[in-house]
């Protein structure tokens, strides 16, 4: 996998948990939030469970699926938390 198709994706809570770690690469070369949902469901399947319910964050802001993720963004993936 080149640079140039690799999205590095900050994890949170419970998938961070899940992944063991708090960053993975996904192979993905451009597109939408939901096709990089399913990207990364289908390079990390421990994570896909959590990845319906998770929001996906670009450059600093909640996005759809169906927004396009621009080259060079940063993408976070934010599972729903509880506490008091």
């Amino acid at each position: 996998m080149s640079d140039v198709d690799k999205q590095p994706v900050l994890l949170f809570a419970s998938l961070r948990d899940r992944a063991g770690q708090s960053a993975i690469d996904v192979q993905f070369s451009g597109g939408t939030v939901a096709e990089l949902r399913d990207a990364i469901a289908a390079q990390y399947p421990v994570l896909s469970d959590g990845l319906a319910t998770s929001r996906i964050a670009v450059d600093h802001e909640f996005r759809e699926d169906g927004d396009a993720i621009p080259a060079g963004a940063e993408v976070a993936v934010i599972p729903p938390v509880s506490g008091g």
